[in-house]
Order: structure tokens, then C-alpha cells, then sequence
């Protein structure tokens, strides 16, 4: 969908500098950018590619304004307004309202609710206007999904669980499966334990691809408004996500922690259970975090990787660490003695 910049400026702000009635199509990066597609620049390190950019303009700030070789909207955060103007020019209409006839529905559908092809739908749930459930989706049986909630194809929402309005959860996310609780028998053997909770899931929440969300094993599994959860993100039973807290892929969150609310964790970062990470914590990649973490701040813990022989030789020494700690206090002691006696 084509608007101008003058159209894009009205609805979003900031300072235009150039044609305000050149058309834009799309959005692509500074290096690769066309006359017809709208950039931007947020990152200093990119910034010898405005020189020979050919977007017809850039998003930038104002310190990087007058550098820029095409038309320009000024702005303090460009990354977020880039962010913003990207969801207004992909648009695109949604499926239509009405229940494929594939579909298998035991429960009463809002007339502007659109059920794709081979979905099913169990009895008692409850959908809220505008929901699109694409294809094969499973819904089971008293199940609440809220309005304007959008469920890309082969999505699986388990018995009781609640999604808030204009969530995203896409392909092959499981919410609601049972948690990882078990008894251990002297014998060997392993005693399930009844997963009875539910996943509460709050509003403006989007969930990736093949991420899953346990149910809780007595009270309920929580993810609070606006939390941002990658692909392939695993969530333990009874955990506590808080507001707005966003994780990339691979995260693993083990059972009963309770993370704070405003948190980033970076990709693969491990998280153990039953812990409690406070308001704006920001764990990076790779990061394993093995107690609670009681203040705001950058939380860091991982070895940088190296040739296969030299970690084999540095990693080899680790064994040796309590032993060098003993000689190196009794050199300490030593040394001690030996001030004194001069």
C-alpha cells in the first residue's frame, strides 16, 4: 500500500525534510533500499551506508540528519517509529468472517470471528470479536481467547486456558500442556503428578513459533500484558512472566520463577526454577542463571568461545583451582612472615 511521507508524518510525527508527496511502497535496509521504499538508521555503526543509500528517505535523528542524501523524518527514537510506520504499510485484510466447513465447532462463534479449514473448537469456549483461528488450530474445551486475537495455523490452546485481546501466537505453539511434575518412586519409577492449573495469558502478548507454555501443576501459569516471546521458548509450569517482559529464542524458564516485569532475556538464556528475577532485569545470551536476582540491571555470565585446543588446555586447569587457591594463600602467609621479619 503506497503513502506519501507527508501521509506518513500526519500519523505518526516528526520532522519531515524533503518531498512530502513521494510515494512509498515498502520498507527495506539502507544497503539494498530503492527510490520507492522508506529506511532507517538507529544503529552509529551503520552510518557510512547513508551516504550511498538509494531509499527515497530515511528515518533518523537529528543528529544524523544532515548527512542524509534523500528525503528525511527526524525523530528521537527511529527504530521504534520505523517499527510503528512498518505495521501501518503491511496491512492486509484479514480471512473473512464466517466457520470454514471443515471445521469442527462445539461452541457458539461471534459472527466477525473467522475459523479456518480442519479447525476444532471444544465446548465451553469463549471467543471475543474479530478472532481469526487459521487452519488446523485446536481449541479445547472451556478455552477463552479475546478480541482481535489472531492464531496463525496449527496453533494448539489447551482445556481452560485464557489469551488475552489482540494476542499473536503463531504456528505450532502449545499453551496449556501439562507441566513437568513427577514423584520418584524408591523403585525407580516415576509418579505423575496432576497438572490442575491453567495458563492465564494477559493482553497484546505474541507468542513465536513452536514456543510452549505449561500449565500450572496447582495455581495458574501467568504471562502478563504485553510480553514478547520468541520462537521455541519453553515456559515451566506456574511460572510468572511480567508485563511487557520480551525473551528471544531458545529461552528456557524452569518451573515456579517469577520474573519481574520490563526484562529482556537474551537468546538461550537458562533460567532454573522456583527463582525470582526483579523489575527490569536484562539477562544476556547464553546466560545461565542459577539463583534470584534481586536488582535491576545487565546480568551476564558465559565463557567466550576460543579455538577447540586452547579451551582444552585453559578448561583443563579448572580442576587444579581449589589446589592453586591453597598454595597461593600459603605463599600469601609466607610473604606475610617474611615482612615481618625484616
Amino acid at each position: 500500500m503506497a503513502r506519501t511521507l507527508e501521509e506518513i508524518v500526519a500519523r505518526f510525527g516528526g520532522d519531515l525534510r524533503g518531498d512530502g508527496h513521494l510515494a512509498i511502497t515498502g520498507l527495506a535496509a539502507l544497503d539494498v533500499a530503492t527510490p520507492l521504499q522508506l529506511s532507517f538508521l538507529a544503529n552509529p555503526k551503520y552510518r557510512g551506508q547513508l551516504a550511498t543509500t538509494h531509499a527515497g528517505a530515511v528515518i533518523l535523528a537529528a543528529e544524523m540528519a544532515d548527512d542524509c542524501p534523500v528525503a528525511a523524518i527526524v525523530t528521537p527514537q527511529p527504530y521504534l517509529y520505523f517499527a510503528r510506520v512498518s505495521q501501518w504499510l503491511v496491512e492486509t485484510p484479514g480471512p473473512a468472517p464466517g466457520v470454514h466447513p471443515s471445521a469442527v465447532v462445539e461452541s457458539p462463534v461471534p459472527a466477525s470471528a473467522s475459523i479456518g479449514p480442519l479447525v476444532w473448537i471444544g465446548a465451553d469456549v469463549v471467543l471475543g470479536e474479530n478472532v481469526v483461528i487459521n487452519a488446523q488450530c485446536r481449541i479445547g474445551a472451556g478455552a477463552c481467547i479475546g478480541d482481535a486475537s489472531y492464531l496463525y495455523p496449527g496453533v494448539t490452546i489447551y482445556h481452560a486456558c485464557r489469551i488475552g485481546r489482540r494476542a499473536i501466537i503463531h504456528s505450532g505453539a502449545v499453551i496449556g500442556a501439562d507441566g513437568f511434575g513427577f514423584a520418584h518412586e524408591k523403585t525407580g519409577e516415576w509418579v505423575k503428578i496432576a497438572q490442575t492449573g491453567r495458563v492465564l495469558i494477559g493482553d497484546d502478548v505474541e507468542i513465536g513459533a513452536n514456543t510452549t507454555i505449561d500449565r500450572g501443576a496447582l495455581a495458574d501459569t501467568v504471562i502478563e500484558n504485553g510480553v514478547k516471546l520468541d520462537n521455541q521458548i519453553q515456559i515451566g509450569h506456574n511460572v510468572h512472566v511480567g508485563a511487557h517482559t520480551a525473551m528471544a529464542g531458545c529461552v528456557g524458564v524452569a518451573g515456579s520463577t517469577k520474573i519481574g516485569a520490563g526484562c529482556t532475556v537474551g537468546g538461550a538464556g537458562m533460567i532454573l526454577g522456583h527463582l525470582t528475577l526483579a523489575d527490569g532485569v536484562n539477562i544476556s545470551s547464553g546466560t545461565f542463571v542459577p539463583k534470584s536476582i534481586t536488582k535491576p540491571g545487565n546480568y551476564t555470565g558465559y565463557v567466550p568461545f576460543m579455538a577447540h585446543e586452547e579451551w582444552l588446555k585453559n578448561f583443563s586447569r579448572l580442576r587444579h583451582l581449589d589446589a592453586m587457591a591453597d598454595k597461593i594463600r600459603d605463599l600469601e602467609k609466607r610473604l606475610a612472615e617474611l615482612e615481618k621479619n625484616k
